[in-house]
C-alpha cells in the first residue's frame, strides 16, 4: 500500500471533513512525502515533510505565512481526538497517560493539554488542545544494508541496539529487520522472531492481528509492557530473536538480560544520537557498559531522514560500516 492509499484509507478517517477536504486538494507528490500532520487549537494545520513544516490555506495549498493559513479550532481538535479514539476514551486510559494513542496502520497519535496528577502521578490528559499524527510507513528492503552485519553465518542473530533521534526511521528499519529475519531465503534459514509491540507500532495490529508484513516465523504480542511481554515470550513462545521498541525503564534492561541469558538474540531501540549518550543512561547504559549487544547500528538525520550514520561492534568499537555517500535507512 503506497503512502497516498494509506492516507486516504487510514488517517482521512480519523479527521474532520473539512480538514481531510483541505489535505484532499494537496498535490500527491507532497502528500506522498508528509510524515506528520500537526493540529493546535488557535495555531496553523501543518505538514511536516522531511525535517520541513509547512502551513496549509483555507485553499489546500502549502504555505509559509500565517496570515494565509487555515488555523484549527477547538472544534476541529475535539473531533479529530473523538474519531481517533472512538468515542471510547476509558478504554484508551492507559496509552492516555502515556501521551499518545496508536490509531489503525500503527500512526501513532501524540497530544498534550492538561494533566491531571493524583497523589504526584499522571493520571490523565483532559481539554485536549494540540494532536500530532505521525504516519507509520512500511518500507520493505531498508535494512538490506545492515543483515550482513548482524546475520552471523548465515544463522546466528547477532544482539543488536539501533540508536536513533525521533524521527529518523527506528522503527522502520526495525520492522523490515523484522521481517526478514523471520523469512526464508537462500541467504539466511529464517529464524523464529518474538515481537513485544508496547504501542502497536511496529505491527500496526488491528485487534491483536499484524496490519503490516513482518514475515513468516513471527509471534506479537501486542499492547503489552516490553518488560512482562520479553518474559512471556521467553517462557512460553520459545523465541530465537526477540524485537521490541523503544528501551529505557530498569524492568527493560533486567528482561533484556534474562533474554540473552536464555540464549535469545535481541533486536531493540533506543531514542539517542550516539553510544557514548547512552551509555551515560541508567539501566540501559549498564547493558552497553557490560557489552550486552553486539552491534550497535546508528541512524541519523543527516544528510537526510533515516541516514544509517555507523554500524559498529560493541564488543571491540570497531566501526563495520560509516555513512559516506548517503544510504537512506527508510522512506
Amino acid at each position: 500500500m503506497s503512502i497516498t492509499e494509506i492516507i486516504n484509507d487510514q488517517i482521512f478517517p480519523i479527521l474532520p471533513p473539512n480538514i481531510g477536504t483541505l489535505l484532499k486538494r494537496i498535490p500527491e507528490s507532497h502528500l506522498a512525502a508528509v510524515t506528520e500532520i500537526r493540529l493546535r487549537i488557535n495555531k496553523p494545520l501543518m505538514l511536516i515533510v522531511g525535517s520541513e513544516d509547512y502551513m496549509i490555506s483555507s485553499t489546500g495549498s502549502l504555505v509559509g505565512e500565517t496570515r494565509n493559513a487555515y488555523f484549527c479550532t477547538n472544534d476541529d481538535i475535539s473531533r479529530t481526538f473523538q474519531l481517533i479514539s472512538k468515542n471510547s476514551i476509558y478504554a484508551l486510559e492507559q496509552e492516555l497517560k502515556m501521551g499518545f494513542l496508536t490509531a489503525r496502520g500503527g500512526h501513532r497519535i501524540g497530544l498534550t493539554g492538561q494533566a491531571i496528577i493524583v497523589d504526584g502521578q499522571l493520571k490523565a490528559i483532559k481539554n485536549i488542545n494540540s494532536l500530532n499524527i505521525r504516519l507509520a510507513r512500511e518500507v520493505k528492503g531498508c535494512s538490506c544494508l545492515v543483515l550482513p552485519h548482524i546475520v552471523k553465518n548465515g544463522k546466528r542473530v547477532l544482539s543488536t541496539l539501533i540508536i536513533s533521534p525521533p524521527r529518523c526511521g527506528k522503527t522502520t528499519i526495525l520492522r523490515d529487520i523484522i521481517r526478514n529475519l523471520s523469512t526464508r531465503s537462500s541467504a539466511f534459514v529464517g529464524v523464529q522472531v518474538g515481537v513485544v509491540d508496547e504501542r502497536s507500532e511496529i505491527a500496526a495490529s488491528l485487534n491483536g492481528i499484524s496490519t503490516v508484513d513482518l514475515g513468516d516465523r513471527v509471534d506479537v504480542l501486542d499492547g503489552c509492557p516490553k518488560s512482562e511481554g520479553m518474559l512471556i515470550l521467553i517462557r512460553s513462545m520459545s523465541p530465537q530473536v526477540i524485537a521490541t521498541d523503544e528501551l529505557g525503564r530498569e524492568e527493560d534492561a533486567y528482561a533484556v538480560r534474562e533474554a540473552l541469558n536464555a540464549g535469545i538474540s535481541v533486536i531493540a531501540t533506543i531514542h539517542g544520537r550516539s553510544v557514548a549518550e547512552v551509555m551515560e543512561r541508567p539501566y540501559v547504559g549498564q547493558l552497553i557498559k557490560a557489552k550486552y549487544f553486539e552491534r550497535y547500528i546508528i541512524l541519523s538525520d543527516t544528510p537526510t531522514i533515516g541516514t544509517i550514520q555507523e554500524i559498529v561492534d560493541a564488543r571491540t568499537g570497531n566501526i563495520l560500516y560509516q555513512h559516506k555517500t548517503g544510504v537512506k535507512a527508510c522512506g
